[in-house]
């Protein structure tokens, strides 16, 4: 965890990717559950946010 942390600090590839990946996937389940409408509502900004935090931090440093 502390090696994850210290590269969130400072800018590495592997960790921000993670987190990307994450979010994007997070949003796709937000997309596809029928329970909550706010959940739903912000599904498409939630992944949005995770494709272009995942096509930024591709440039960033190994």
């Amino acid at each position: 965890m502390k090696n994850f942390i210290n590269g969130l600090i400072r800018l590495r590839r592997g960790p921000w990717e993670n987190l990307a990946s994450v979010l994007i996937g997070l949003g796709v389940v937000m997309l596809m559950q029928p329970f909550a409408l706010w959940a739903f509502t912000y599904s498409f900004i939630v992944t949005l946010v995770g494709t272009v935090m995942f096509i930024i931090t591709s440039h960033f440093p190994e």
